[in-house]
């Protein structure tokens, strides 16, 4: 079932205190306007903006373990935007992320990737980390050698590494109890959620 709930906290969850949720961190795209969105069982908060161009609506919703976000002229399903990730009892955020890469990527790619600190895009919020998979070395070197200058390469580190064309990266809160790590897809343009203000949700205090 698909849950929108819109300016407010959910009930049996708490996002953290000292959290800059209270606006998004830019103005809306023309046509659209930012909600305040949740789901206690997704684990996020943030802010998406639904838009009416007339010819085409945009609705942000969550399904499954993911933001996503309707094109009402795109013919089919949802297109998710973030994916939230658990962490395993006692495992760190790093070996979270490598086992969800390892299982989610085929052997003779992910054998041949590394962890990497993602770099670039936009300013890094307070309390938070961003990574990305990359070739190592050899591969790397491998890659440069047989690279048509004409060209766009496949993604050397398949779906969940980094990308040629567009944005995307795993995020690591610091600052939460929430046992939970992010996947964000921002794509080539500016996105439709703001990236800078993303917030788990802390479990219930029992």
């Amino acid at each position: 079932m698909k849950q929108m709930l819109l300016a407010m906290l959910l009930p049996f969850a708490a996002i953290p205190a000292g959290a800059q949720t209270d606006r998004p961190s830019r103005e809306p795209v023309k046509g659209c306007q930012w909600e305040k969105m949740a789901d206690a069982k997704v684990g996020l908060a943030l802010w998406a903006q639904r838009c009416d161009f007339g010819f085409r609506k945009i609705t942000p919703l969550f399904q499954g373990s993911s933001f996503a976000i309707q094109y009402s002229d795109s013919g089919g399903g949802p297109d998710n935007l973030i994916d939230v990730i658990d962490q395993l009892p006692d495992e760190a955020p790093q070996a979270t992320l490598k086992r969800f890469f390892y299982e989610h990527t085929a052997a003779d790619v992910r054998n041949r990737c590394i962890l990497a600190e993602f770099r670039g895009h936009a300013a890094m919020p307070a309390g938070k980390q961003r990574f990305t998979f990359v070739p190592n070395a050899v591969y790397e070197k491998e890659l440069v050698a047989k690279a048509d200058p004409n060209e766009v390469p496949e993604p050397a580190c398949g779906e969940w590494g980094e990308q040629p064309e567009g944005i995307q990266y795993f995020e690591v809160s610091t600052k939460t109890s929430a046992r939970k790590l992010l996947f964000v897809r921002v794509g080539q343009d500016e996105p439709l959620f703001d990236e800078q203000t993303l917030q788990l949700i802390e479990p219930a205090a029992k």
